[in-house]
């Protein structure tokens, strides 16, 4: 049974910055392509950043530059450092595990993906 918890999620300024965390158990993130999501109030789920099991990273362009993901491996948990956080960011971000060896292209979809965490709101004000 895979769990995947995230946290750290808050209310922050514009210009901040953040740490999201995302725990598992059940299966060791540093085998898996590891990913977040996420989705704002009236909008479609989207994709933000991945890596992949050889440390490879992806980002959605809407991000690239300010955030990175990262893992620990001792600790199983996967990262999401945000920087110089904007209004637009805000949302529910959740983090997901897929079980395959999914192509560049397939790293950023959801279907992608088998197992998902509950979310963690990250609101940012002006």
């Amino acid at each position: 049974q895979v769990q995947l918890v995230e946290s750290g999620g808050a209310l922050v300024l514009a210009g901040g910055s953040l740490r999201l965390s995302c725990t598992a158990s059940g299966r060791t993130i540093s085998t898996y392509p590891m990913a977040w999501f996420r989705r704002a109030p009236g909008k479609e789920r989207e994709f933000v950043a991945a890596i992949r099991r050889r440390s490879d990273t992806y980002y959605a362009g809407s991000v690239k530059g300010r955030f990175t993901t990262s893992r620990d491996s001792g600790k199983n948990t996967l990262y999401l450092h945000m920087n110089n956080l904007k209004p637009e960011d805000t949302a529910v971000y959740y983090c997901a595990m897929g079980l395959g060896s999914p192509i560049t292209s397939s790293m950023g979809v959801a279907s992608t993906y088998d197992y998902w965490g509950q979310g963690t709101q990250v609101t940012v004000s002006s």
